[in-house]
């Protein structure tokens, strides 16, 4: 099974004949080419034009990332599982009002339910969270009366709202969200929800490129210049069920100390050991796996994110309606 492939050093990327190497001043590393699925540059990295034409050759797109660990852009191999007809109906779907209202409701939908199992999970310690928990079940019955996406959005917003409140209850206190804060992260739990959204997104965007999706044109978030808006959209589904977890296993298990982060409150980011040890978690989650009840087989986590996209391209299609993935588990 093909691997992801984290580069937080900094360097260059290079082909020599056929093999792509990663250069420094310290090392010179051979990439096993065929067994990577895609690669993160999380460091200050250049790539040479040889070895973007032979990762394209080989469909391995790069993701770039700048030094506070903000994702800022991809390679992205020609597409092969190209089809005209798949476009036309995306397409449709999102210009259609009636049609793109129900997708992006079902999106959020999904993204509240996985929200409201990971509280009930949670709550087993701490009763307290009960208030939260029925103020979200308010917010679900609330969606469905939304007769536009920026309705939609905004139950969302109020969701997450009350979901962060909720984690700072189990949370200690030096590592309560308070409030979402991003460019920059104002604390350390703002910053893992920050490099772990930036990762999702990216994984997202692999996935997709697996599809005969177009990953530009979405229905929650707006399309929009420079951005592949499909990620953001099945990102929300699954950021509680990946991100989420791995954040709050990181804290409650106390793997996490003040040499992960570096900067102040405020200005925060993840520090090489902090991005690393996050790193080692999400690659770790993306593997594990589940019995998946239609298919009666283990899948990993990975993998359901592309049966998400195959869902969203059967409703488009008119094959099959569109209902989120929720955790049963």
């Amino acid at each position: 099974m093909k691997q992801d492939f984290y580069i937080i050093k900094d360097g260059e990327i290079k082909r020599e004949e056929n093999t792509i190497y990663f250069i420094n001043q310290f090392t010179k590393r051979a990439l096993p080419i065929n067994n990577i699925n895609s690669i993160y540059c999380l460091g200050s990295n250049s790539i040479s034009s040889g070895a973007i034409l032979y990762l394209g050759k080989k469909g391995v797109p790069v993701h770039f990332f700048d030094y506070y660990g903000w994702y800022k852009g991809s390679f992205y191999p020609r597409q092969t599982l190209i089809s005209g007809s798949m476009v036309v109906k995306q397409a449709e779907h999102y210009l259609d009002s009636s049609k793109r209202l129900y997708l992006a409701k079902k999106i959020v939908e999904g993204a509240i339910k996985n929200t409201l199992r990971n509280i009930s999970y949670y709550r087993r310690g701490h009763p307290s969270l009960r208030e939260n928990q029925d103020r979200i079940k308010a917010n679900l019955d609330d969606l469905k009366y939304t007769e536009s996406v920026p309705q939609i959005m905004q139950v969302e917003g109020q969701v997450k709202k009350t979901y962060y409140r909720a984690l700072d209850e189990i949370f200690p206190e030096e590592y309560q969200i308070i409030r979402r804060t991003r460019r920059p992260p104002g604390n350390k739990t703002n910053t893992l929800i920050s490099f772990g959204n930036s990762l999702l997104y990216t994984t997202c965007l692999c996935e997709i490129y697996h599809t005969q999706l177009n990953p530009s044109i979405s229905f929650l978030h707006e399309p929009g210049y420079r951005r592949f808006s499909l990620s953001l959209d099945v990102s929300e589904v699954f950021k509680p069920i990946i991100v989420d977890r791995i954040i709050t296993k990181l804290i409650n298990k106390g793997m996490l100390n003040d040499s992960c982060f570096v900067g102040s409150i405020g200005n925060m980011m993840l520090s090489d050991k902090g991005k690393r040890l996050f790193l080692r978690e999400y690659d770790y989650r993306l593997g594990q796996t589940i019995k998946h009840r239609g298919l009666g087989k283990k899948v990993s986590y990975k993998r359901l994110i592309r049966l998400e996209l195959y869902k969203l391209g059967k409703h488009c299609l008119g094959d099959k309606k569109y209902e989120p993935l929720v955790m049963w588990w």
